[in-house]
């Protein structure tokens, strides 16, 4: 596999935007709509990186945030490289509890949406050790000083489950800089929160090109693709999240979805409208309903008008079921061969660690440390 990616900052892409370290929200805004054009007319000189942390089953805020857009990213024919972040299961938690269980309930759901193996690398932590050994010279790059500030760190410290956390998650945010550069990654979709982590991963490519590149650039600097993801909130009003037992899985059943859907919070006006503001609830089953009938909110509101909550549940459900009824019926099939779940991950695995000896290489050549 040709690990050669062409970066982003050429003239075309220069014309569209500054470089992102010096964006704000508006402005990264602006660089995405750029992005997406190029995309359009040159998908082949772009590679994604992206991933999820195998902690359970996948949910629709997980499908209508990031899932469906990397098959769309797919199909277009930009290379796709999907991390299954085994190791940072670690980050928030003493033990990786179940952890064979949910790696293969990940590649189970990404097959079920449509992530082709054949097209795109699915693989894991733990099975690319020179992805992983990137991390001691990324290291010595960054200050103590420019962890300590990283606010989404800050965050995740704050919320998290332990009364500590381990120096993981300290240096999170370089343990995601090895996943983006090992595969030389010019490409990653992130939502706003998370353009503080690409930063830092720009900063990285950046040093290591400054003080071992000498005079050529090793690594890309990527580019954030920013996602215009609708917020789902989960059933009980609060952020959608697979420790809260408040989000529909991709794998949940037609009954276990009704039910969800039935328990779901609501508010005790009659005329159902959709206002995030004042009725963030209603207008969160709004959408969701109406992100799988491919119509706006508004409209959704307007043909159910006084009928009341129950009639929003109930199109809510039936637009759900609807939607899901084919990959539901995909997994289903994928689900009855582990064995297929687990050759495509060491497949992926396979090139993966291809592509990260490779990069290793490189990084021992520019290091002057082949002994």
């Amino acid at each position: 596999m040709n690990t050669a990616v062409p970066q982003t900052e050429d003239a075309g892409a220069a014309a569209c935007a500054g470089p992102t370290d010096a964006l704000g929200t508006s402005a990264a805004q602006a660089r995405s709509a750029a992005l997406e054009e190029l995309i359009r007319t040159d998908p082949g000189r772009f590679r994604v990186l992206t991933g999820d942390r195998p902690t359970g089953r996948l949910h629709l805020g997980h499908f209508f945030g990031t899932l469906h857009n990397r098959v769309r990213l797919q199909e277009l024919g930009v290379e796709l490289f999907v991390v299954i972040a085994d190791y940072q299961v670690l980050t928030d938690r003493d033990v990786a509890d179940n952890l064979l269980q949910h790696v293969e309930e990940l590649v189970l759901d990404y097959l079920a949406i449509g992530v082709d193996p054949a097209r795109s690398t699915i693989f894991t932590h733990g099975a690319v050790p020179a992805l992983n050994q990137l991390m001691l010279p990324f290291l010595s790059l960054v200050s103590v000083s420019e962890l300590n500030r990283n606010p989404t760190v800050k965050d995740e410290i704050a919320h998290s489950r332990q009364s500590a956390v381990s120096g993981l998650m300290f240096t999170y945010p370089v343990h995601q800089a090895a996943d983006i550069l090992f595969c030389k990654a010019n490409l990653v979709p992130v939502g706003q929160d998370q353009l503080p982590h690409l930063e830092l991963t720009r900063t990285i490519a950046r040093r290591f090109n400054d003080r071992y590149g000498a005079g050529s650039a090793v690594f890309p600097q990527p580019d954030a693709l920013l996602s215009s993801a609708p917020l789902l909130l989960g059933t009980d009003g609060t952020k959608m999240s697979k420790s809260r037992n408040n989000a529909i899985t991709l794998a949940a059943t037609v009954d276990e979805t009704a039910r969800l859907v039935k328990g779901a919070k609501t508010d005790s006006e009659r005329h159902i409208s959709y206002d995030p503001a004042t009725r963030p609830e209603v207008s969160s089953l709004l959408l969701l309903a109406a992100l799988c009938q491919g119509r706006s909110p508004e409209q959704v509101a307007a043909d159910i008008g006084s009928a009341g909550a129950a009639a929003l549940k109930k199109v809510v459900t039936e637009s759900v079921n609807e939607y899901l009824a084919p990959i539901r019926a995909r997994r289903a099939e994928y689900g009855q061969d582990r064995a297929h779940l687990r050759a495509v991950l060491s497949e992926g695995n396979e090139r993966a660690r291809a592509v990260a000896d490779a990069t290793l290489a490189e990084v021992r050549a520019a290091m002057n440390t082949c002994y």
